[in-house]
C-alpha cells in the first residue's frame, strides 16, 4: 500500500447532518456524502432531493455520471429525450452530454443517487433547447450516448447467501472510471470481508446495516454513507429483522473484490496491507 492510501481511512458520512450545496435551484436540495474532502480519489457520491414539480435545469459534466432513482420518479430528458426512471432505475450519462432531471410528481418528493467519475464534483449550465422526444418508460435508441438500466429487467445474482445484487452501471454499459449497483440484504446476510484495488461508497437507503472495516463497527441507516478506501478490509451485515437496501459504487469501470481472512474485518487479524495480502490469493 503506498504511503498516500496509508493515512486515509473510512469515513463515515450521516446523511441528516449534511449541509446542501449552495445555490440549488429552487425546490432542489444537492448533497455530497463522498468526495475529494474525505480522501476519495476518482470519483464522487451524493443524493439530490426534488419537491414536487422541482428541476435541475440542462447541464453537463466534464466526466461520467449516473443517476439512480432511490424514491418517487424521476423524468431525466437527455438532449430532449425523455425518460420516466423508477426506484432503482438507473441512468448513466457520459462526459459532455446535456440533460435536466426533474420530479414529475405533483405531490411526492423524488430523491436520486448521483455519482460522478471525479472527486470534485461540478456541472455547468447549458443554454440550449431540444426537441423534446417523451420515451416514457422506454429504453435509448441504437447510436445514443445515454444507458438506461431497468430494474425489472436485469438479472439479480446472489453475491453471497441471502445478499442480492444488480450492476447498474460499469464499463459494459458505457461508463468510464465508476461502476455502481444495488444490493438487498435479507436479515442476517453479510458480505465475506474483502478488499478492493479502488475506492469505494455504500449509501444505506433502506434498513439498517453494520460495517465492519478493521476491527471498528459502524451502524448506518437513512441514507448514510461509508467511504472505504481501497485495499481496507471491510464487510457489511444486516444486523436486523427486516431487509436492507444499498447503492455501491466504485471508482473503478467494473467490479472486482478480493476476499480476505474474516478476521482482518473483526480486528482478530491485524491488516498487513494489500500488498502483502495477495499472498492469500
Amino acid at each position: 500500500m503506498s504511503q498516500d492510501s496509508a493515512i486515509i481511512r473510512e469515513t463515515i458520512v450521516v446523511a441528516r447532518a449534511c449541509r446542501p450545496e449552495p445555490g440549488s435551484p429552487p425546490g432542489v436540495s444537492l448533497l455530497t456524502f463522498v468526495s475529494q474532502n474525505c480522501g476519495a480519489t476518482g470519483f464522487s457520491t451524493g443524493l439530490a432531493h426534488f419537491q414536487p414539480n422541482a428541476y435541475l435545469p440542462y447541464h453537463l459534466h466534464r466526466f461520467s455520471e449516473a443517476v439512480t432513482v432511490v424514491e418517487g420518479m424521476a423524468r431525466i430528458e437527455v438532449e430532449g429525450r425523455a425518460y420516466r426512471l423508477h426506484p432503482r432505475d438507473c441512468i448513466h450519462l457520459p462526459a459532455g452530454v446535456a440533460h435536466l432531471v426533474q420530479n414529475c410528481d405533483v405531490a411526492k418528493q423524488l430523491v436520486a443517487h448521483w455519482a460522478f467519475a471525479t472527486a470534485v464534483p461540478s456541472r455547468e449550465l447549458v443554454d440550449s433547447t431540444f426537441a423534446v422526444d417523451e420515451r416514457g418508460d422506454g429504453m435509448p435508441a441504437e447510436g445514443n450516448p445515454e444507458t438506461v438500466v431497468r430494474y425489472e429487467n436485469k438479472s439479480v445474482y446472489e453475491l453471497s447467501k441471502d445478499a442480492f445484487f444488480i450492476d447498474l452501471f460499469a464499463r459494459r454499459f458505457g461508463s468510464v472510471g465508476i461502476c455502481g449497483g444495488h444490493g438487498r440484504f435479507l436479515p442476517g446476510a453479510s458480505l465475506p470481508c474483502h478488499i478492493h484495488d479502488f475506492d469505494e461508497s455504500i449509501t444505506i437507503v433502506s434498513g439498517r446495516a453494520a460495517c465492519l472495516a478493521e476491527g471498528k463497527r459502524y451502524e448506518l441507516s437513512d441514507c448514510d454513507t461509508a467511504f472505504i478506501p481501497k485495499g481496507i478490509p471491510h464487510r457489511f451485515v444486516n444486523p436486523s429483522d427486516g431487509d436492507m437496501d444499498m447503492i455501491w459504487v466504485y471508482a473503478g469501470s467494473e467490479p472486482d473484490r478480493r476476499v480476505v481472512a474474516a478476521g482482518y474485518c473483526s480486528g482478530e487479524i491485524v491488516w498487513p496491507g494489500a500488498a502483502l495480502a495477495r499472498d492469500e490469493k
